[in-house]
């Protein structure tokens, strides 16, 4: 009886070592009837391949006076020379020759970007009524917007509007504060479909 459970245990052994026999496949592989050929790589041609042409590199950034922001817009106009701000003696609202010939290249750049509608400011410094200053920051912005449309830059593309005394870039009470205050500004405020 020993010996039949040394049969056992050694079974199994034996059937680790050797593993089970392999099957034979039931149909030979050549009893299949299964058509084969030989495809020959093709031949090497005597010309020279071309490759086929590559399209052209378009450069993907984008103009930042294509851009939809109107910040980017106004700061790559500054980058190319637009001078936003043109400033008055006190209490006139005539252009001096400074004034003039920087809106001179402002109209240039202007002219070339047709797709701009300009808000012209009119500012003053804090001396005066409010109703004089507003009056006052009205005629400077009229005076830039009439100078720029006559140098070909459509009237209708340039607004106006008057802040008089309540918007200052400089608050102290002063010349130098006040001849900084003493403008006309311009800022690009919208898309013109005007050509």
């Amino acid at each position: 009886m020993n010996r039949k459970w040394m049969v056992w245990l050694a079974l199994p052994a034996v059937v680790l070592m050797f593993g089970c026999p392999k099957k034979k496949p039931a149909t030979p592989a050549k009893d299949l009837n299964v058509d084969t050929t030989t495809v020959a790589p093709p031949a090497a041609s005597a010309q020279e391949v071309t490759p086929p042409p590559q399209p052209a590199m378009q450069d993907k950034t984008e103009d930042p006076l294509m851009s939809q922001d109107l910040q980017i817009v106004n700061d790559e106009l500054k980058k190319r020379g637009f001078s936003a701000d043109v400033y008055f003696q006190y209490d006139e609202s005539s252009l001096s020759d400074e004034a003039r010939e920087k809106l001179a290249r402002n109209a240039e750049l202007l002219k070339g970007q047709p797709q701009f509608q300009l808000t012209v400011e009119g500012h003053c410094d804090e001396r005066g009524t409010n109703e004089y200053n507003l009056a006052l920051g009205e005629r400077r912005a009229n005076a830039v917007r009439d100078y720029v449309g006559s140098l070909g830059v459509n009237p209708t593309r340039l607004r106006t509007i008057s802040y008089g005394e309540e918007r200052p870039v400089c608050t102290q009470h002063d010349e130098s504060c006040w001849s900084q205050n003493r403008r006309a500004h311009m800022v690009v405020s919208s898309r013109s479909n005007v050509g």
